[in-house]
């Protein structure tokens, strides 16, 4: 006779993740072989270092060499309160040097006037490569990345919305 298991498959997966997750946290608590509980001086900067410098535009140079500074300025209108207006990004990344023609952003909102779930903007970079991004409460975070240019220098699918300000 077959027994019918106690968990159903989706609970058992869950339990098994749960052990697995408490096992890592538990673990990652433990002391390693060979450490001691006496305290560790922490580096303070000394005067004269400096810190790392903002990525800056190579006008001449790659879009790969360029993801660095568009991601960097997608991140700061991230973190603000006008992370989900398409012209913020626009703005930001005109003012730090982008080629605004160059550039396409979807809409803002839905067609019933809701926030957009997703918000894409590029900046076409050279004859066939482009600077994408996307962020929204779909992704939770800024996602970049190069991408090939699509037909007619396009760097975005679908219907955007004119950069006319």
């Amino acid at each position: 006779m077959l027994r019918r298991p106690v968990f159903t498959s989706p609970r058992a997966a869950g339990a098994l993740a749960a052990s697995i997750a408490a096992f890592l946290l538990l673990s990652a608590c433990a002391p390693t072989p060979g450490s001691s509980a006496s305290p560790t001086a922490v580096a303070s900067p000394t005067p004269g270092t400096t810190t790392p410098a903002e990525p800056t535009l190579v006008p001449d140079g790659a879009a790969e060499e360029n993801l660095p500074v568009f991601t960097s300025v997608a991140e700061r209108v991230w973190a603000t309160d006008q992370r989900g207006a398409g012209r913020a990004y626009i703005d930001a990344l005109v003012a730090a040097g982008f080629d605004r023609s160059a550039m396409q952003v979807t809409q803002d909102q839905s067609t019933v006037g809701n926030p957009a779930e997703s918000l894409q903007f590029s900046v076409r970079w050279g004859d066939s490569e482009c600077l994408v991004g996307q962020v929204g409460p779909s992704t939770g975070r800024v996602v970049t990345v190069v991408m090939p240019q699509l037909a007619e220098g396009r760097c975005l699918v679908g219907t955007t919305r004119p950069i006319d300000w």
